[in-house]
């Protein structure tokens, strides 16, 4: 059996012209914001909505993984 990972990992980058944007590496989400809480609440959110009523295993993951903003 797989180990399933228990974090997601986020890295923020500044934006072309302003604000900033995450990224996630596990899985295809991104999104952005103008300022850094603003940014980790959108990608908190957006992850959260990818993940609604899906598998959490089909994507290598545990039940209730955490991000790690990098």
């Amino acid at each position: 059996m797989t180990n399933l990972k228990n974090t997601i990992n986020v890295i923020i980058d500044a934006g072309e012209t302003q604000g900033y944007v995450a990224e996630c590496l596990e899985i295809s989400v991104v999104s952005q914001g103008l300022t850094l809480d603003e940014t980790i609440k959108n990608i908190q959110e957006a992850v959260s909505l990818h993940l609604e009523d899906e598998d959490l295993t089909e994507f290598g993951l545990t039940e209730k993984p955490s991000l790690k903003i990098n």
